[in-house]
């Protein structure tokens, strides 16, 4: 507890219990209830954006798929017309008849422009008025070698070549615009085009020519306001709201029907340009925008997505959104109420706390006035009648009662009040020692517990594991199994050891229904099979190997309960050195025995660590258990052995983990 708490405990503790109720009653009030009401009226305000952008993105996945679907409904067009027998038996025909086919089949399939191509891809036949004979290789590339289906960003003088009669359509004043990026342009007059390419071909096969057909989107006002009308409906938004629909070149609208609300009617705004944060986000990072955004002159919640040309260049943006104010204030209005209820509830809750509150420090203090009367002398001063007939009712009128017996009992209890003082001692002292063992016992059995709980869910997994293993090895043609088998059989060393750890925790919970079986070990092989269990943790810590090992002896123990042993000694000395280090490893001859060494270059051991290192549930780690080095002591023990712990005997700073292990016994 730090000075500031002890003092404000100071302060409480002096209050009066008048005080302290009060204080009881309206900390959660004042307290609580506000925190708790900003904190809901954050999570609405955050639900309520997340659901307008929600909407917004969806309204955009509706648009985009109707835009995409036009674009292929251009291409079935073409793709129409240039395999329709009409024209195949109309190829040859007098130019005005087949500008006359041409213009019927365009009109039918509700296009824009339906040109013909010689199959060197100059302009044959064109009911728009376009000049026979003109190159248009260069308005769309590869139209003589193949056929394609594009958004296409033309300049006016190639869509003179393909639709001179919609040429009107192109040229845009760029208006004035609040938050667009400043531009030295006056006019835009490029075209944005959906355009399709199709190849016709006798029964041959040989290529006669292509149907080029397209959608000149500039000031297309059917289409943009289709488009508004299947994402935004009629009465589709709530709250006065209405949406809009815009088709861009560049930043540039050229299609819209968000409205420039002047004095004189409402006006499109095509010619005005997209705010400077939308631009670089869309256009110039290729995003999708999904948020608030200024358009023209008020802030919608919008959704812009990048459309690209055949070549991948992104050449404009569709947009879907509608308009916030609504929202807006239907969000404060919401947020509002929520505050003027949590207000109402809180100050109704407080004046009802208060009222019972009087009902529980109004008897207290008429009890300690009559006790401030008794030890001024008044020896009948009493609390008098109360309405209260609950607890503390109850105890006042044992109070009085107690006023009346006090003066025959107190010379009764001066005098076993002596008696009282060596029973209280004797018994705090059988006490302490009670409690003590309880806690003693309380915590072997809840290690107990836990042990056993661990094992028993342990368990389980590696049933399964063992069970698909065995599953493996007979759904495996015997031809591949040999060049698997290194690996089914470190698996199933790795599932034995599995199964070791849980008889060591069940051994725990109940060590004498457990015990390992002994193999003949040779210490340094198995501290090298021990290391490769760990050489992914070496690698990423960057720690360098140093091997110092003497030949020894065998040791007779089981190989997994040691091999345990070892791998927690080693991931001990990895986690100890997380910037790097040296891992030293050896193996030599001791007193008695054998000795295998872990040392690392860590922060070492600090004796408050040391004192307690092989304790239960001893750990310096955040996420540690404390039980490795306990349980890892306690196989070593059953087997005559030890684990000792100490700082690195070569002086370098580090600790050291010395495993000592008896000899076996040479064949005679």
């Amino acid at each position: 507890m730090n000075a500031w708490q002890r003092a404000a405990a100071g302060r409480f503790a002096r209050l009066s219990v008048r005080d302290k109720l009060l204080v009881m009653v309206l900390l959660p009030l004042v307290g609580v209830l506000p925190v708790l009401g900003l904190i809901l009226l954050w999570w609405t305000s955050v639900a309520f954006d997340r659901m307008l952008i929600a909407k917004v993105r969806a309204d955009l996945a509706v648009a985009q798929g109707y835009f995409e679907r036009t674009l292929a409904d251009v291409g079935s067009s073409a793709g129409a017309i240039a395999q329709s027998r009409a024209l195949h038996d109309a190829l040859g025909a007098p130019p005005l008849a087949m500008a006359t086919l041409l213009e019927q089949m365009r009109q039918r399939e509700r296009l824009d422009f339906v040109n013909l191509l010689d199959a060197e891809g100059r302009l044959a036949v064109s009911p728009a008025g376009s000049a026979g004979g003109a190159d248009l290789r260069p308005v769309v590339a590869d139209a003589a070698d193949g056929e394609h289906t594009s958004v296409e960003l033309l300049s006016l003088a190639q869509l003179h070549r393909l639709y001179p009669s919609g040429a009107w359509r192109v040229p845009v004043v760029l208006l004035p615009t609040d938050r667009a990026v400043p531009t030295t342009r006056a006019v835009e007059d490029r075209a944005l085009v959906l355009l399709a390419t199709r190849a016709v071909r006798d029964r041959a096969g040989r290529l006669r020519g292509h149907v080029q057909a397209g959608l000149l989107l500039n000031r297309n006002l059917d289409f943009i306001d289709h488009i508004n009308a299947i994402v935004y409906p009629e009465s589709s938004l709530p709250f006065g709201s209405h949406g809009t629909a815009t088709l861009f070149i560049d930043d540039v609208r050229i299609s819209t029907n968000v409205r420039l609300f002047r004095e004189h009617g409402a006006e499109r705004a095509i010619g005005t340009r997209v705010s400077r944060s939308v631009r670089e986000a869309v256009l110039e990072r290729g995003q999708t925008w999904l948020g608030r955004a200024f358009v023209v002159s008020d802030w919608y919640v919008s959704a812009y997505t990048p459309l690209a040309d055949r070549a991948g260049q992104r050449v404009g943006m569709l947009y879907v959104g509608y308009l916030e104010q609504p929202f807006t204030l239907l969000r404060w209005g919401m947020l509002g109420a929520i505050g003027v209820l949590f207000f109402g509830v809180m100050t109704l809750a407080a004046l009802v706390s208060l009222r019972w509150a009087r009902s529980i420090f109004e008897p207290i203090e008429r009890m300690e006035a009559a006790m401030h009367r008794v030890e001024a002398g008044d020896l009948g001063a009493r609390v008098g009648a109360l309405a209260s007939v609950d607890e503390i009712g109850r105890l006042a009128t044992h109070f009085d009662e107690l006023l009346e017996r006090i003066g025959a009992h107190t010379a009764e209890l001066q005098r076993w009040n002596a008696e009282l003082d060596a029973k209280v001692a004797e018994r705090t002292r059988e006490l302490q020692d009670m409690q003590r063992q309880l806690v003693h016992s309380e915590k072997m059995a809840t290690m107990g517990q836990l042990t056993a709980s661990i094992a028993h869910e342990i368990n389980n997994p590696i049933a399964v594991i063992q069970g698909n293993l065995d599953l493996l090895r007979e759904l495996l043609p015997p031809a591949a199994q040999p060049g698997i088998a290194a690996e089914l059989r470190l698996l199933d060393e790795q599932v034995e050891r599995m199964r070791l750890v849980v008889t060591q925790l069940l051994q725990f919970a109940r060590p004498g229904e457990y015990a390992g079986y002994l193999d003949s070990i040779a210490p340094a092989a198995l501290l090298r099979e021990s290391l490769v269990l760990v050489q992914p943790l070496l690698s990423r810590a960057r720690i360098e190997v140093q091997w110092e090992l003497a030949p020894t002896p065998t040791v007779q123990i089981n190989r997994q309960e040691l091999q345990q042993v070892l791998v927690n000694l080693l991931v001990n000395a990895v986690h100890a050195m997380p910037e790097g280090g040296t891992l030293r490893l050896a193996t030599r001859v001791g007193d008695g025995g054998v000795e295998i060494e872990v040392c690392d270059t860590g922060p070492g051991l600090a004796p408050e660590v040391l004192a307690r290192l092989f304790q239960p549930f001893a750990t310096a780690k955040k996420d540690g258990t404390g039980l490795g080095l306990w349980i890892s002591r306690g196989i070593v023990e059953r087997y005559g052995g030890d684990i000792r712990a100490g700082t690195r005997a070569d002086g370098r700073c580090g600790a050291c983990f010395t495993v000592l292990l008896p000899a076996e016994p040479a064949a005679g």
